[in-house]
């Protein structure tokens, strides 16, 4: 009997101790992943700016978004957060989103109608599918650890970064487009294909869906 409470207080250990190495995994990759996405959030409005182009503004200005995500998560992971403050918080990240889609449409559609051709963006092209390489890695690695320590506030978390992943694909095809074959058009059509998912990121948030007591 002794040898069996033994056991189970080894095990109970092990357990223990495999648990915080992966949370503190999981703040490790928060981290990486502020870092990142608000570096990502800088030189995406500074190239869209300089281009004018409406798909790189609205793409830095997601990733400022994702930026609160991530900051909402290491926050839980550091500290108990209450869910009634953590819904508070996905509210006004959900409200960010909708107004971020009111501003990307407008512009997008103004440019249209007004023909403005945004300038070809080398570096945003670059930017973009470097994005598209380390969003999805990101995602991948949120949601292994997520999966570790039966968190799923870190598997909505992955999904933002995924969903990230996707816009960079929209951004880069639209700037691809512009710059290879003169579509001046598709720049601002790459903005508007990134309403849909944006819109749905900041319905779900303001419902609190992306909220977990885990």
């Amino acid at each position: 009997m002794e040898n069996e409470c033994a056991s189970d207080c080894c095990k109970s250990d092990a357990h223990d101790k495999m648990l915080a190495a992966n949370i503190r995994a999981g703040r490790q990759i928060e981290y990486v992943s502020i870092i990142w996405t608000s570096l990502e959030a800088f030189v995406a409005v500074f190239a869209g700016v300089m281009a004018g182009s409406i798909a790189l503004i609205g793409f830095g200005a997601d990733s400022v978004i994702e930026v609160a995500s991530s900051a909402i998560l290491l926050w839980r992971l550091n500290h108990a957060l209450g869910e009634k403050r953590e819904r508070t918080a996905l509210r006004l990240v959900g409200i960010g989103f909708l107004l971020l889609a009111l501003y990307i449409g407008c512009e997008a559609v103004v440019s249209l109608v007004k023909h403005q051709p945004p300038s070809v963006s080398l570096f945003g092209i670059i930017f973009s599918a470097l994005c598209l390489i380390v969003m999805p890695l990101l995602a991948r690695v949120k949601r292994q650890i997520a999966t570790q320590i039966n968190s799923s506030a870190m598997k909505a978390d992955s999904r933002q970064s995924a969903i990230c992943g996707y816009l960079a694909a929209i951004l880069l095809g639209g700037l691809a487009l512009n710059a290879l074959l003169g579509w001046w058009w598709a720049d601002p059509v790459a903005a508007l294909a990134m309403l849909p998912i944006i819109i749905k990121e900041g319905v779900e948030a303001l419902r609190g869906e992306n909220c977990s007591c885990h």
